[in-house]
């Protein structure tokens, strides 16, 4: 699964529901918990089945984010409604396991945003109906009594971010906060390091943000040429590691050639 870019909607905003498909974003992320108030949640989740079909009109992922305290009513909805995944908000490891056993085939973001959870990411991470990981920000640095500037959430990002990675799991988010979302060089520039360090996307709540989100985690031109040029000196040779361009070729870099063609 590609997500590039996953662009964060409140499901009782009609108007932006209605242009969430034209925004290019490879996930759109219905919005269940804290961008809607609590006196709308009923008449947002009632409209989940017309949300999603609107939504996916431009052909992203559909996904539901649902509230901890009223998580089956959500999930239930999303899956009549027919997302395609559950991000679940304030996750712990036996929310997920109670939500994989209810919702079987249902697959499971899990958005990791106190310090129990962090500590528990590897075994969140493992549950086979986990499809990804990542990190809330405002919520992990507010439980923290902390503030929530790259500094700060640095640390307990790269741990989620290697959780994920140690079971095969999507990795998505950025070194910063995505309620800040009016500096768009600085999205940009965190974007840039979080795919340095091998992020598969991130969330945004801004539509602005998603064609910087697209670009970024996409392989490059450059990127693409070198991992054709690889991967055609690997089926020419028969030596275990060769030179090419003055360095070393061995099979990790190797699989780096087919990991950055499968992205494209």
């Amino acid at each position: 699964m590609k997500l590039r870019s996953l662009l964060y909607v409140p499901a009782d905003n009609e108007r932006f529901i209605s242009k969430a498909h034209e925004r290019g974003a490879d996930a759109v992320i219905l919005d269940l918990e804290d961008s809607v108030r609590p006196e709308r949640r009923d008449l947002a989740r009632d409209a989940l089945a017309a949300s999603v079909k609107s939504a996916r009109q431009g052909g992203a992922k559909i996904f539901v984010r649902i509230h901890p305290e009223t998580s089956a009513l959500d999930a239930a909805a999303a899956r009549a409604a027919q997302a395609d995944a559950l991000y679940v908000a304030k996750s712990s490891r036996a929310g997920i396991e109670a939500l994989a056993i209810e919702f079987p085939g249902l697959p499971l973001f899990a958005l990791i945003e106190d310090p129990a959870a962090l500590l528990d990411a590897a075994a969140i991470a493992a549950h086979p109906a986990v499809a990804g990981l990542t990190a809330g920000g405002e919520d992990l640095a507010t439980t923290l009594g902390a503030i929530p500037d790259p500094d700060v959430l640095r640390t307990p990002k790269l741990l989620i971010h290697y959780a994920a990675k140690a079971h095969g799991k999507l990795s998505l988010g950025l070194f910063r906060t995505v309620a800040d979302y009016t500096d768009l060089t600085a999205i940009e520039a965190a974007a840039h390091e979080a795919r340095r360090h091998g992020f598969d996307g991130a969330t945004c709540v801004h539509p602005s943000a998603v064609a910087i989100l697209n670009t970024v985690f996409s392989p490059t031109a450059e990127e693409i040429g070198w991992a054709h040029r690889i991967l055609a000196a690997a089926e020419a040779t028969e030596a275990g590691a060769f030179a090419l361009d003055g360095r070393m070729i061995d099979a990790p870099v190797i699989a780096r050639a087919r990991a950055i063609l499968s992205k494209t």
